[in-house]
């Protein structure tokens, strides 16, 4: 079992994906990844101390990719309303969380595990969503569209009013038929709130 290239953290985390998605989160082990690499266990725990570091890599990296990324675009544009924007930047959000719950299953259910089991990271995410949100909600202080206020305490409050419709604890609860009408209500009081 020799693979003669050198090996990367990225070809490692490329890798560690591909197994994960054919194997699910529980059942790969840092050998099955080893195997595809065509390397010993060993050489992978070179690039990463343990399972646990290798999966939460793996989830940072989709995380960054698949959700944050988006959504800083979202942020950083300048068309529309600030209220326009932040109802497009949180529409976008709940959007991937759903697709991803379904059509990227095995990455989700292992983001919700590294939910549960890696707080740092998590924190990391959440606090440059938040961030995003900021953002749109300075824009909107700017324009006049939103009163005065802390834009990251406003932030904060409007991420954790929202949890139940992109934290992957609540994916069970996504299909139900009042979903889209609960976060127009929601998203009303937000609105309200801050107008």
């Amino acid at each position: 079992m020799t693979n003669d290239l050198p090996l990367t953290k990225d070809m490692i985390l490329d890798a560690a994906e591909q197994v994960l998605r054919r194997y699910g989160p529980d059942k790969t082990s840092v050998t099955d990844i080893a195997k595809f690499l065509q390397v010993s266990h060993g050489t992978l725990y070179r690039h990463f101390a343990s399972k646990a570091a290798l999966r939460e890599s793996v989830t940072e990296r989709w995380l960054d990719k698949s959700i944050a990324e988006p959504l800083e675009e979202v942020a950083n544009t300048s068309e529309g309303s600030a209220e326009e924007q932040l109802r497009l930047w949180l529409e976008t959000l709940i959007k991937k969380k759903r697709m991803y719950a379904v059509d990227d299953a095995e990455m989700f259910v292992m983001y919700g595990d590294v939910t549960l089991a890696s707080g740092d990271m998590i924190t990391m995410h959440i606090n440059r969503l938040m961030k995003q949100i900021a953002l749109i909600i300075e824009r909107g202080m700017r324009m006049g569209e939103f009163k005065p206020g802390s834009a990251d305490a406003i932030a904060r409050a409007v991420f954790l009013a929202t949890l139940i419709f992109h934290h992957p604890s609540h994916a069970h609860e996504w299909a139900s038929e009042r979903i889209d009408e609960d976060f127009n209500t929601v998203w009303q009081l937000l609105l309200s709130g801050i107008k």
